[in-house]
């Protein structure tokens, strides 16, 4: 009786076509790809820069929001700080400062509970670039010229906006600290207090809508360029959803712009103002939205 030894050439009915006595294993590769790059966030920013502020039609068309009715018919008006001993939400007026030092301690604090070295520093990161640049952009770099004999109350620098900047950077900083399970609704929650914040500095006229939409483009610059550059063992992994909740956050984002944007005395206006809020909720939630994961397969001979 002929005993047949098996062939070298057989493979591991599971794995056809893998030379026997070979391993699969997964390279290490980054888990994370936002949707929206860097790069093109800043190519958005300067664009959006380029045409609101130093063009002749971008200033009128921005001028031509601010009428001299002032703040008052906004209907946030009695809950942003502009009224007389009137309380402020975060991060309006004066709460902008405690919001920004009571968000960062909540991420630190979540960091050091949960132990992610790398996402701390890069939320952090986020934080503090998204609001040292936006500063110094607003108030040294990039100016806005008078190109339209504008009264000398609008030809004030104010783009990026800096009361944006906050609950962007703040929101995307949690976004990276956030444990997976609970990283979807920190999204929503981000997505729909940038909505509410932007509506509301436009209804008062302490920014126009290239200043809202500019602090988010920087914002998503920071986040995408903090999310490309952490280690492998450090980037946030790809996370699920719950199906229903994109179109739950985008709902609210949208009411939540169109109450903070709304005023008595223009509905063109208001339309506008919620309609570059909800933009910026969109840009957030597109840029934390993650493609799929780049994980690559190699073979390598097993030990013995």
């Amino acid at each position: 009786m002929t005993q047949q030894d098996p062939s070298p050439l057989s493979t591991h009915p599971d794995t056809p076509g893998q030379v026997p006595g070979a391993t699969a294993e997964r390279s290490p590769s980054r888990t994370i790809r936002p949707r929206i790059s860097a790069l093109l966030c800043l190519v958005g920013f300067l664009a959006v820069y380029l045409i609101a502020v130093c063009t002749p039609f971008g200033q009128r068309a921005e001028n031509a929001l601010f009428h001299s009715n002032g703040a008052t018919p906004a209907w946030i008006y009695d809950w942003s700080g502009t009224a007389y001993d009137s309380p402020a939400l975060p991060p309006l007026d004066d709460t902008a400062m405690p919001t920004l030092v009571v968000g960062m301690a909540v991420i630190v604090a979540v960091t050091l509970v949960r132990r992610r070295w790398w996402q701390g520093c890069a939320a952090a990161g986020v934080v503090m670039a998204t609001l040292g640049v936006t500063e110094a952009l607003s108030k040294v770099i990039l100016p806005r010229p008078d190109l339209v004999g504008a009264h000398v109350s609008l030809i004030e620098p104010s783009f990026p906006s800096g009361h944006v900047a906050i609950p962007a950077g703040l929101a995307l900083g949690a976004v990276l600290v956030a444990s997976p399970r609970i990283r979807p609704y920190v999204t929503a929650a981000g997505m729909l207090w940038l909505a509410f914040t932007a509506g509301a500095v436009q209804a008062t006229y302490h920014h126009r809508p290239s200043d809202v939409l500019g602090s988010t483009l920087l914002a998503c610059a920071c986040y995408g360029l903090a999310a490309r550059l952490l280690p492998p063992a450090g980037a946030p992994g790809v996370t699920r959803r719950p199906r229903a909740l994109p179109a739950v956050a985008l709902a609210l984002s949208a009411a939540g712009a169109l109450v903070a944007g709304a005023r008595d005395d223009s509905v063109t206006q208001s339309l506008v103002f919620a309609a570059a809020a909800f933009l910026c909720a969109a840009l957030f939630w597109f840029t934390t939205a993650q493609g799929p994961a780049h994980t690559a397969r190699r073979t390598r001979p097993a030990p013995g």
